[in-house]
């Protein structure tokens, strides 16, 4: 009598994990949705300024709803567009990204890359990133980063990768520095590091990975808004606590969203992304996302 409770109980919680588990991988990760912040970092009386951000699109080239929703976004009419990189999860995946893109092309633009936006994923257990202790970045495939680069540099966007720059967006004159990937040790902020430019009216700092001594060199330097992604908001969070990782060493409370950074008055936003990555194709409590942040008077 006593096995009929247990086996009861065991056969629940298995239809529980495969009901949760077809919600994460058929449903919440096709659930892409636009965030929306006001962040105060103008001058007093400056009119709005919009920003796109998106990032770890994880493009496959099948993923022609994502691809279509992405391109819609330019609906929002930004002012500039930020891509934080992990663009590509295939090979073949970049006619798929250019049109998502290619909306934005006649826009204001700058990006940085992640590391799959050099190789491609590797399988491998998922609970890698959960678990204590150090994880080596295995390298698989090699991906056309070059020809994405090329396409989205003839578009007249600005690479970012271990870069700075100004460019011109809603009337504005923008400094830009960024950073290549410091989650594969590509990042060289020495390289393009200094006090921002007076001369211009805003000052952005942009990563992939937000790693803490990549946003406390920019911060260190007056940038006043710090955009990064890679950490997919946890992908796989926890109802009422938040995420169990960043995949770095940024606090697990700032995995996804705007946040002050400690110490300083500038904004640091993370975007929770648009893909995963294909080994782990679940997302739980961590809808796929876009942000536009409205940039407004402190």
């Amino acid at each position: 009598m006593r096995k009929r409770p247990f086996i009861g109980l065991a056969a629940g919680v298995a239809a529980a994990g495969a009901a949760t588990f077809a919600y994460s991988s058929l449903i919440e990760r096709n659930m892409f949705t636009l965030r929306r912040f006001d962040v105060p970092v103008l001058e007093p009386d400056a009119e709005p300024l919009r920003i796109l951000h998106i990032s770890d699109l994880h493009m496959m080239p099948s993923q022609a709803r994502k691809q279509a929703w992405v391109a819609a976004l330019i609906g929002t009419d930004p002012d500039l567009v930020v891509v934080t990189g992990d663009n590509l999860s295939d090979p073949a995946a970049v006619p798929g990204v250019l049109r998502a893109l290619d909306p934005f092309l006649s826009l204001p633009g700058a990006f940085v890359f992640g590391s799959n936006d050099y190789r491609g994923p590797v399988w491998g257990n998922p609970l890698r990133y959960v678990l204590p202790g150090s994880r080596e970045y295995v390298q698989g495939v090699e991906l056309p980063t070059e020809e994405l680069r090329g396409a989205l540099a003839d578009g007249g966007w600005a690479d970012l990768n271990n870069a700075r720059t100004v460019v011109k967006a809603g009337g504005r004159s923008i400094e830009l520095v960024g950073v290549d990937d410091p989650h594969v040790d590509r990042d060289d902020y020495a390289s393009v590091s200094g006090p921002i430019s007076g001369g211009a009216d805003l000052h952005i700092g942009v990563t992939h990975t937000p790693a803490t001594r990549v946003l406390d060199a920019m911060a260190a330097d007056g940038f006043s808004l710090l955009l990064a992604g890679h950490t997919h908001g946890g992908q796989v969070c926890v109802p009422f606590y938040g995420a169990l990782t960043t995949n770095c060493d940024l606090p697990h409370a700032m995995a996804k969203g705007l946040h002050r950074w400690p110490g300083s008055d500038v904004w640091l936003h993370v975007s929770a992304g648009l893909g995963t990555h294909p080994t782990a194709p679940i997302r739980f409590a961590c809808r796929p996302e876009a942000s536009v942040l409205t940039l407004i008077p402190r």
